[in-house]
């Protein structure tokens, strides 16, 4: 039982850690995803997964150069299948809503709530929840759900990513932090389950306001995307990065907006950011100080003979740098010939 319920964890990691084609069916899957999105309670920022495309689509690409890791990916996925029951491919869409909480004057939390859909009924997903939690949970009515709300202090702290002191990692860690001690699920609808804090899953089924249209539009620049994230920050990068250098900290703090954006497509792997500052003035400093960095790290990469750096370099040469006003786009293609050098066998 112990091992079901680390899996069942697992799982609920891989959705929470969880990259178009611009057909039909890829704009259809687009709109369902911004659908879901819709739906999550007031947040200053969105991710939105197509786990669907995620699954069997994106991570069997990524992972191709490397068998052994490929089969353990694919394993994976068997073993939450056969032991607790629940096939990962049926979940379709995730999306993640982000609301930030000051926790000291030059620190914020982020407290999280995720919204997946699928294939499988959602009571169904809970029962099993509650099977591999062994009765190691209480519940809770609210306008007329029952939330269930599992601990999950000691599994968290075990298996939670070590922070990095980087964006994405203090992103994590910020998310992980709310759901420490214990994180809450019910069913939103017939097959769309409400995970995260107890507060945030009532905010969710209650009348409370939805997320803005500000932080959604920010969705909009790379639609078809697997991975998509949108985040508005009312008082910039400071509370995410923290830089000895005054200058480009200021520039840096500048920043209101971020969009970022993972695809696969044709054996490449497309990733895409926006920044967007106040002023012009600050994108203009901004795209210079990202082309001067361009050029460094391609000369310093250019030099060694690693074939590691070499990916390093040709990346850091194809990255892409434009500015349309106050708003800066990087745009990088990866091959998949490069991902393999990089993933390794």
């Amino acid at each position: 039982m112990r091992n079901k319920i680390i899996v069942a964890l697992v799982a609920l990691a891989f959705l929470l850690s969880g990259i178009g084609f611009f057909s039909a069916e890829a704009r259809e899957s687009s709109s369902t995803i911004n659908d879901l999105a819709m739906l999550l309670p007031e947040s200053d920022g969105v991710i939105t997964l197509d786990s669907e495309r995620l699954i069997s689509e994106a991570l069997p690409q990524i992972l191709s150069g490397s068998q052994q890791k490929l089969d353990k990916f694919n394993g994976f996925i068997e073993k939450v299948k056969s032991e607790v029951g629940m096939d990962l491919k049926d979940f379709k869409h995730v999306a993640i809503g982000l609301k930030s909480e000051n926790v000291t004057e030059t620190e914020i939390d982020l407290d999280p709530v995720i919204l997946t859909r699928g294939n499988i009924e959602s009571k169904a997903m809970i029962a099993l929840a509650r099977i591999a939690a062994n009765g190691k949970y209480h519940t809770e009515k609210y306008q007329g759900k029952t939330i269930y709300i599992f601990s999950t202090e000691k599994l968290i702290e075990k298996n939670k990513p070590k922070a990095k002191d980087d964006f994405l990692g203090k992103i994590i860690d910020k998310m992980v932090k709310g759901l420490q001690n214990e994180v809450a699920v019910t069913d939103y609808d017939k097959n769309t389950l409400a995970i995260g804090t107890v507060k945030r899953v009532k905010e969710s089924i209650d009348k409370s306001p939805r997320v803005g249209g500000e932080v959604l539009a920010l969705l909009t620049r790379k639609p078809n995307s697997v991975a998509n994230m949108g985040m508005v920050l009312p008082e910039g990068l400071s509370k995410f990065i923290t830089l000895d250098n005054d200058e480009l900290g200021n520039t840096l703090d500048s920043i209101r907006q971020i969009q970022g954006a993972m695809d696969v497509n044709d054996g490449n792997t497309m990733v895409a950011l926006m920044a967007k500052t106040v002023e012009t003035a600050d994108a203009e400093n901004l795209e210079m100080t990202l082309s001067g960095f361009q050029m460094i790290g391609k000369s310093l990469l250019g030099r060694s003979n690693k074939p590691k750096n070499k990916v390093y370099a040709r990346m850091v040469e194809n990255v892409v740098i434009e500015r349309d006003q106050n708003a800066v786009m990087i745009d990088l293609k990866v091959p998949q010939s490069d991902l393999n050098v990089l993933i390794g066998p």
